[in-house]
């Protein structure tokens, strides 16, 4: 019964590496679109933002 014997500061840096890796590929998802994505993506939402104050019907509420 001999056991692996491992070096825990070794052990919990290769862990770390593997925690930072994982939040490395998350932020690259999340953030990583190019400047022509981001472009693409406020035009399309100002031309339906737009397209929605148009298709407003405007009512005079006086109260009466």
């Amino acid at each position: 019964m001999s056991a692996e014997i491992i070096n825990l500061r070794q052990f919990r840096k290769k862990q770390a590496r593997s925690e930072q890796e994982k939040q490395a590929e998350q932020n690259r998802i999340s953030f990583g679109r190019t400047k022509a994505e981001k472009q693409l993506t406020r035009s399309l939402n100002d031309k339906a933002d737009k397209a929605h104050r148009d298709g407003r019907i405007e009512t005079d509420d006086d109260g009466a």
